[in-house]
């Protein structure tokens, strides 16, 4: 099961669009993971219909429709694996033992909020990735976005993608 993990797209703020090539992903990806901060409607409708499945939560910009529409955390088991999606962990440092004890029974939490990568893994296994923003790299030297792969109850081939500058 091929995943594409993104977050804090900002649209129609921060660009006009999702880059050409996550709109490719998206198109290739079995599961599309959005961790929030969405800012307008538009882009989660069209994910809705060019996703084959969508997992999704709202972000700290993200208005009263998108929550209407959105759950805060959402949970999902994907081929075995138990994922959770939310956008804001608080503090980097600290972050994992704090999010392996808020969230026991998740094996792997997908989230935002800060716009910088992260990839780690707590001491109890519990896997943090945060896949930056295609869309707004702040004081990141790239946009980016992940993409995994899910098989037999094994998170495999996590990796995060640069966006050249126009996509």
């Amino acid at each position: 099961m091929r995943l594409l993990l993104i977050s804090d797209t900002h649209l129609p703020k921060r660009a006009r669009d999702l880059p050409a090539p996550v709109w490719d992903e998206v198109e290739r990806a079995d599961v599309v993971i959005h961790a929030g901060d969405w800012v307008e409607p538009p882009l989660l409708d069209e994910l809705e219909q060019r996703s084959k499945r969508l997992i999704a939560c709202w972000g700290n910009n993200d208005g009263d429709e998108l929550r209407r529409r959105l759950p805060e955390r959402a949970d999902v088991t994907l081929e075995g694996v138990r994922f959770t999606v939310t956008h804001e962990t608080g503090a980097s440092g600290g972050r994992d033992a704090r999010m392996a004890k808020l969230y026991p029974d998740t094996d792997v939490l997908v989230f935002g909020h800060s716009h910088i990568p992260w990839d780690t893994t707590a001491a109890t296994g519990l896997r943090l990735l945060n896949p930056g923003s295609p869309t707004d790299r702040r004081r990141q030297p790239y946009c980016t976005y992940m993409t995994a792969t899910v098989t037999e109850g094994v998170l495999t081939d996590v990796e995060l993608h640069r966006l050249e500058r126009g996509g």
